[in-house]
C-alpha cells in the first residue's frame, strides 16, 4: 500500500458497502487516514463502534464528516488536507430512482459535480468515482442519473489540469451481497421459510464480490488517466441460476417464486455500449474508454475522421460467461458473509 502511505483518503457515502470494504482492506496498512463523509449519523456511529471493537489499534486513524454530497459547503468542508478521493455516494435502487428521478439527479448527477468542483478547488491528486452498468444504455432514472454522472466526470476532465488533479470513473455490474441488494433478501426469506422471489428467470445480470469493486476502483487509481471510464470483465449469471445457487446452499427445498419485472428493470446489463467500443482499449481483465478530447469545432471533422473502427463489440451480461449453479455456488461461498450466515444456521 506504499501509494498511500501517510496519505489521506475520502470515501463519500463511505458507510455503505464499498466503505465498509475499503475499511477492511486499508485501515490496517500504512495509510494516514480514512474519511467517512455521508449524511446518516447512526450509520456513522454504528461503523464507529464496529471498528472500536474489531480494529482498535488503528480505528483512531477513521475520521467521521457528516455531510450531503448535494450540498457544496459540506462537502468543501471535508476536504482540507484530502490526497485522493473515492466517491461512492449515490442513490442506487431501481425503484426509488423512478418514482423520485429528481432525487436521483440531486445525489447522483448534481452531487458528483460538488465533489469534482470541492476536490479540484482543494488540490486533491486522484478521485475514482463509481458508476454502474445501467448507465449504458440506460432505460431507467437511476442508469439515466449515473450516465449524466458519467458525462459530468468526463466534462469536468477536459478542464482540469491532470497534473494536479486526475478523475476517473469506475463502471460494474451487481455486487454480491451489497446493501440493498437481492441475495441478503433471498437469505431471510429462506430463514423464514418463505420461497425465494424473483423477477423474471431468463434475466441475466452481471456479478462481483465487494472486494472485486475495490479492486477494479485501485485498478482505476493506479492505470486510468483524466477522463477514463474502467471496466471490469465481470461474468454473469441468470436470476434462475443465482436464486438456484442460494437455495442449493441454505434450503434445498426452498420454492422459487417468480413475481414478474419491476419497475425500470433491463432483461440484460451492459458494461461496455457499442458506441464506445469504437475508442476502448482490451486491457486483459479489463477495458479503458478514453475521454473524448476533441473540442467544439467539429467542421475539422468531416474532413479528418478515423477510418477504421476497433473491431471490439458490446459487453453485455448476456455475452460475457454465463456461470452455472455450481460456478454461481463457488463465487458464493467465496465471500465472507455468506460463509457467517451458513455457519449461523449450521451449514457451514
Amino acid at each position: 500500500m506504499s501509494l498511500f502511505k501517510g496519505k489521506t483518503l475520502l470515501i463519500t457515502g463511505g458507510t455503505g458497502s464499498f466503505g465498509n470494504a475499503v475499511l477492511n482492506r486499508f485501515l490496517a496498512t500504512d495509510i494516514g487516514e480514512i474519511r467517512i463523509f455521508s449524511r446518516d449519523e447512526k450509520k456513522q456511529d454504528d461503523m464507529r463502534h464496529e471498528f472500536q471493537a474489531k480494529m482498535p489499534e488503528v480505528a483512531d486513524k477513521i475520521s467521521f464528516y457528516i455531510g450531503d454530497v448535494r450540498d457544496l459547503a459540506s462537502v468543501k468542508n471535508a476536504m482540507h488536507g484530502v490526497d485522493y478521493i473515492f466517491h461512492a455516494a449515490a442513490l442506487k435502487q431501481v425503484p426509488s430512482c423512478e418514482f423520485f428521478p429528481i432525487e436521483a439527479v440531486k445525489t447522483n448527477v448534481l452531487g458528483t459535480e460538488n465533489v469534482l468542483t470541492a476536490a479540484i478547488e482543494a488540490g486533491v491528486k486522484n478521485v475514482v468515482c463509481l458508476s454502474t452498468d445501467k448507465a449504458a444504455y440506460p432505460v431507467n432514472a437511476m442508469g439515466t442519473s449515473k450516465a449524466m454522472m458519467e458525462k459530468v466526470i468526463v466534462a469536468k476532465s477536459r478542464t482540469v489540469d491532470p497534473e494536479k488533479t486526475k478523475i476517473c470513473c469506475t463502471r460494474y455490474g451487481n455486487v454480491m451481497c451489497s446493501r440493498g441488494s437481492v441475495i441478503p433478501l433471498w437469505i431471510e426469506q429462506i430463514k423464514e421459510g418463505k420461497p425465494i422471489t424473483i423477477t423474471e428467470p431468463s434475466m441475466t445480470r452481471f456479478i462481483m464480490s465487494l472486494d472485486e469493486a475495490v479492486d477494479l476502483v485501485l485498478f482505476a487509481f493506479e492505470n486510468g488517466e483524466t477522463g477514463d471510464i474502467l471496466v471490469q470483465k465481470a461474468p454473469a449469471c441468470t436470476i434462475e441460476v443465482l436464486a438456484k445457487a442460494v437455495a442449493e446452499l441454505f434450503n434445498p427445498e426452498t420454492e422459487i417464486k417468480v413475481i414478474g419485472i419491476r419497475h425500470g428493470e433491463k432483461m440484460y446489463e451492459t458494461l461496455l455500449t457499442n458506441e464506445e467500443c469504437a475508442n476502448a482499449f482490451d486491457m486483459g481483465e479489463f477495458y479503458r474508454v478514453p475521454c473524448d478530447k476533441r473540442g467544439l469545432n467539429y467542421d475539422k471533422y468531416f474532413k479528418d475522421g478515423d477510418k477504421e473502427r476497433n473491431p471490439l463489440t458490446e459487453f453485455n451480461s448476456h455475452n460475457t460467461e454465463l456461470l452455472d449453479v455450481e460456478g454461481v455456488k463457488e463465487k458464493l461461498l467465496s465471500l465472507q458473509y455468506i460463509r457467517d450466515e451458513l455457519k449461523a444456521i449450521g451449514r457451514g
